[in-house]
C-alpha cells in the first residue's frame, strides 16, 4: 500500500450554518470526491474523514479510501463547540495515523480544513493548548471562515494559514471547492514526488483572501451575528429552526450618529432529531424580544401558517387556523393570541 495522504475536514454544524450555506458544503464535498475519483495519483495517496460540530462533535466519515467514499447527508446542532470539534479531531488523529516504522512508512502529514462562520461558545483555550503541544507541528490546518464573522484571532491560535471565504452566491460556492479540490491534488502531487506533501492552489482574490491576523475579535460566548430560534411542529413533532441575519442602521439623535441591531428572517428549516445530538447538553439562557425580529415564517413541516407560537412552557412550535391548538414540547392545549411583544428563548448559534 503507498503512503497515505489524510484529509480531514472539520466542519461546523451550528444553527447559523442552516439553509444555503449548509447545502452548499454537501453538493461541494460531493464535487470534491467525485473529482478526486478521476484523478490517479489522489486516488493512490488520498484518504478523506469528515467531521462534525455544533454543541458536540462526530464522526460523520471515518478517515477512508477515495474509491469508496461517498459523502453524507449534514446534520445541524445548537452551540458552536469549537472545543469539541478539536477534541475529537485529536481523538481521530491519534486513533488512525500510522506511525514510520522500521518495517513500514508511516503516513504523510495530515492536512485538515477548518470550515466556521461564526465565534465559539464555549471556552477553547486548553483545547488549543492541546493542539499546539501534540499536533500543530505533525498536521498542516487550513482555518477557513465562512464570511468575515468568525472569530479570526482565535483561529489564528491554531495555524497561520487563516483564510476568509467571500461565500456571497451560489457560484461562489463552486469556485471555493474548485480551490480546495486544487489544494488537496497538488498536494497529493507534491507527496507522490517526495516533496512537501502540502501545497495550497493560488487564491482568487475575488473569492478567497488571506486573513491579516493582527486584527483578532473580542470572544464571545453566544454567536451575535445570527439568531437562529428552535421550534417543534405541533402535526408532525417534527424540530425546525427559524433563522434571523443581523442587519446594523444608521440612525441619527440630535445630530448624534446612532446605530441600532436588528434580525431579519431568513428562512425556516426542518431538521431532524440528530439536531439534539450534537447539541450543547448544558442549560443556556439568552433571550430576544420579538420587537427585534423581522419577519415570521410559516411551519416548513406541515405548512400551517404561523410557526412563531409562544407556549407556557417557554418553548416554540406552529398553529392553525383551529381555536384550540396543542403544544408539541409539553402536550398543553391552549388558545392563542395575536398581537404584542414579548421575549423568546434563543439558541447558541
Amino acid at each position: 500500500m503507498s503512503r497515505r495522504l489524510p484529509i480531514y475536514f472539520l466542519i461546523d454544524v451550528s444553527e447559523s450554518m442552516v439553509g444555503e450555506p449548509i447545502q452548499q458544503v454537501e453538493e461541494g464535498l460531493s464535487t470534491i470526491i467525485q473529482t478526486l475519483k478521476t484523478d490517479p495519483i489522489a486516488m493512490e495517496t488520498v484518504y478523506v474523514s469528515i467531521i462534525v460540530f455544533a454543541g458536540q462533535a462526530k464522526t460523520l466519515v471515518p478517515l477512508h479510501e477515495i474509491i469508496n467514499f461517498y459523502p453524507p447527508k449534514f446534520p445541524i446542532g445548537s452551540g458552536t463547540s469549537l472545543s469539541n470539534g478539536l477534541g475529537h479531531l485529536m481523538y481521530e488523529l491519534r486513533k488512525n495515523t500510522i506511525k514510520t516504522t522500521a518495517e513500514q512508512k508511516g503516513d504523510w502529514k495530515p492536512i485538515i480544513f477548518l470550515f466556521t462562520d461564526g465565534v465559539p461558545t464555549d471556552e477553547t483555550s486548553s483545547a488549543i493548548v492541546e493542539w499546539k503541544q501534540n499536533w500543530q507541528r505533525s498536521c498542516n490546518m487550513v482555518a477557513v471562515s465562512f464570511g468575515k464573522e468568525a472569530d479570526s484571532g482565535l483561529l489564528g491560535e491554531l495555524t497561520d494559514n487563516v483564510l476568509m471565504f467571500k461565500n456571497t452566491v451560489a457560484e461562489s460556492y463552486r469556485g471555493f471547492f474548485k480551490w480546495v479540490t486544487a489544494s488537496i491534488k497538488t498536494s497529493s502531487v507534491s507527496v507522490e514526488s517526495n516533496s512537501s506533501g502540502f501545497e495550497l492552489a493560488g487564491l482568487d482574490d475575488a473569492l478567497i483572501e488571506k486573513i491579516d491576523l493582527n486584527k483578532g475579535k473580542h470572544r464571545q460566548w453566544a454567536d451575535t451575528n445570527f439568531v437562529v430560534l428552535t421550534a417543534k411542529c405541533q402535526n408532525t413533532k417534527r424540530p425546525y429552526l427559524m433563522k434571523y441575519a443581523k442587519s446594523i442602521h444608521a440612525n441619527s439623535f440630535k445630530e448624534l450618529p446612532l446605530e441600532t441591531r436588528s434580525y431579519g428572517l431568513v428562512g425556516a428549516y426542518q431538521i431532524d432529531s440528530s439536531y439534539f445530538e450534537l447539541s450543547d447538553g448544558n442549560n443556556f439562557s439568552n433571550k430576544i424580544n420579538t420587537e427585534e425580529l423581522t419577519g415570521y415564517p410559516s411551519c416548513p413541516c406541515c405548512g400551517n401558517q404561523f410557526a412563531f407560537a409562544l407556549c407556557s412552557c417557554g418553548n416554540l412550535h406552529c398553529i392553525g387556523q383551529e381555536e384550540m391548538n396543542t403544544c408539541p414540547w409539553c402536550n398543553t392545549e391552549a388558545s392563542y393570541g395575536h398581537g404584542g411583544s414579548f421575549d423568546v428563548n434563543r439558541s447558541q448559534g
